[in-house]
């Protein structure tokens, strides 16, 4: 019973870095029908950039998160308005191309500055502690409560401010949103801006647990998208409630399976799922 408690805590630890990069995914998608495959560099970058504000800089790790947020979410914005939106009226296989390439390049970039080595990032939440049998440190539990804080806000922001429901209105329908007065292109760049930040989020979270590295966004980004798609394109649920399944699916599969096929669990939930549901288990039309 010991074995399972733990690995059910980690794999809430883990889903939670799951649904706050597979948020960010879908609210890009859900708007702008963009599958942001730099996604994951935006990810990695958000790891190296906390490091570096902590490492050279020596700010404190809230600080250096908060850098890292700004900055990745500018970059966002940037994408957004000099790349994606120029490809708006371009065949869709376009967009698709230019993400793949915006992915690579910000990889050679980040093996450029800060080399092709894994770096170890220092959290002042490393202290392991022990409650009724269940040991874990203190990064973990912050990485579990600070994503369910973010997500409470994400909704709250969505679902109680003007911003927010002109980028829910824009997701519905964004012909209609335009013509009753929606600022399309702000609300774009708003909407890069927010998945950058979450993306940075995530990296600054888990990075201290796991390691820094050019390569770090590959499978969280595939996993990403495993989410999105069993969740259903462009649910904000389906992102949140897809992150936490394919977390405990992972970290039991892990357990009582064997570690060395943990990665192909996403694969084999995803195809199991979409033979029940092929919509995904919260399709956009049943938000």
């Amino acid at each position: 019973m010991d074995i399972l408690i733990q690995q059910l805590f980690n794999g809430l630890t883990i889903g939670s870095v799951y649904s706050l990069v597979a948020l960010g995914l879908t609210l890009v998608y859900g708007i702008l029908h963009i599958p942001n495959f730099a996604h994951g560099a935006l990810y990695m970058l958000g790891g190296y950039i906390t490091l570096s504000m902590m490492t050279l800089y020596g700010v404190n790790y809230w600080l250096a998160m908060f850098v890292s947020i700004i900055a990745v979410g500018l970059l966002g914005v940037l994408l957004e308005r000099f790349v994606f939106r120029l490809l708006r009226d371009a065949p869709p296989l376009h967009d698709k191309i230019a993400a793949i390439g915006i992915l690579l390049f910000l990889e050679a970039f980040a093996q450029f500055v800060w080399g092709a080595d894994f770096h170890t990032m220092n959290s002042p939440y490393g202290q392991v502690v022990q409650v009724m049998g269940l040991t874990f440190t203190l990064q973990r539990l912050l990485i579990i409560v600070a994503a369910i804080v973010v997500m409470v806000l994400l909704y709250l922001f969505l679902k109680k401010t003007y911003t927010g429901s002109t980028i829910i209105a824009m997701s519905q329908n964004r012909e209609g949103a335009s013509l009753v007065g929606i600022n399309i292109n702000k609300v774009a760049m708003l909407t890069f801006m927010i998945s950058g930040g979450l993306a940075a989020i995530a990296s600054s979270l888990a990075s201290p647990i796991n390691l820094v590295f050019p390569g770090m966004g590959h499978l969280v980004i595939l996993k990403a998208f495993v989410i999105i798609i069993l969740g259903g394109m462009g649910s904000i649920p389906g992102a949140i409630v897809g992150g936490y399944i394919l977390g405990f699916s992972e970290s039991l599969g892990a357990t009582y399976v064997s570690n060395d096929y943990k990665d192909i669990i996403a694969f084999i939930l995803l195809v199991v799922i979409l033979t029940v549901k092929p919509t995904g288990l919260f399709a956009k039309g049943e938000r």
